[in-house]
């Protein structure tokens, strides 16, 4: 798996951390507090957007009054007990952590989460310290599928692309990372069960999750 890999970069949500349905119900008590209903499909609309994308995509689609930071504070006051005490990783990342570590490997995260939200989930889940890097998708100018923050965590890694292998859970993830020109691993999540056959059709490698590398070594 790692070989003529320099360094693996993450994904956070769904992919090292188990939240991506925490979203779904942020996004039906939003809306239901302005008389909507959250509307068949919305989840894989902004999949991949980053924070601010998504925001300007509500404000327009839902017509909403809210600033695009006025949506993104309460977004974040809705999310930040989840992420700071509820949200658990996936099985087997600590231990898979410790062994690229422990191989050298250097690592690094590519998200589309707010970064306040990322450091409170990686620190209460002790792991913050395997990173060496964390961009988030605000920080470059487009979100997933593009494949602007993946670039970008592999330029702070000092890797070239080539040489990175991406770990992804959604279809706009992978789509970015091979965009990156990079190997992809997709690890299942709930979230995008409906869209596996896609998503394993365009990763180079689909698991069940971390312990599946486990045992296959």
């Amino acid at each position: 798996m790692i070989k003529d890999i320099e360094a693996v970069i993450f994904d956070l949500d769904g992919t090292l951390v188990d939240s991506m349905w925490i979203w779904k119900q942020i996004d039906i008590e939003y809306l239901g507090k302005r008389g909507l209903t959250l509307p068949d499909g919305l989840q894989k609309e902004v999949e991949g957007m980053s924070f601010t994308e998504t925001a300007n995509y509500f404000k327009e689609r839902f017509h909403l009054q809210e600033s695009i930071e006025e949506i993104k504070a309460e977004w974040m006051d809705m999310t930040k007990d989840y992420y700071a005490n509820q949200i658990p990783t996936k099985n087997g990342v600590y231990t898979f952590l410790m062994k690229l570590k422990n191989k050298g490997i250097k690592m690094g995260i590519g998200t589309s989460n707010d970064k306040e939200l990322v450091n409170l989930v990686l620190q209460k889940n002790n792991i913050m310290d395997f990173f060496e890097t964390i961009r988030t998708s605000c920080e470059v100018q487009r979100g997933k599928p593009h494949p602007d923050v993946f670039l970008k965590v592999a330029y702070d890694l000092g890797v070239e692309p080539k040489n990175c292998l991406v770990f992804e859970d959604t279809y706009a993830g992978v789509l970015a990372a091979k965009r990156a020109g990079m190997k992809v691993y997709a690890i299942a999540d709930e979230s995008s069960f409906a869209y596996k056959q896609d998503i394993s059709n365009l990763a180079d490698y689909y698991i069940e999750g971390f312990e599946a590398i486990e045992k296959a070594e």
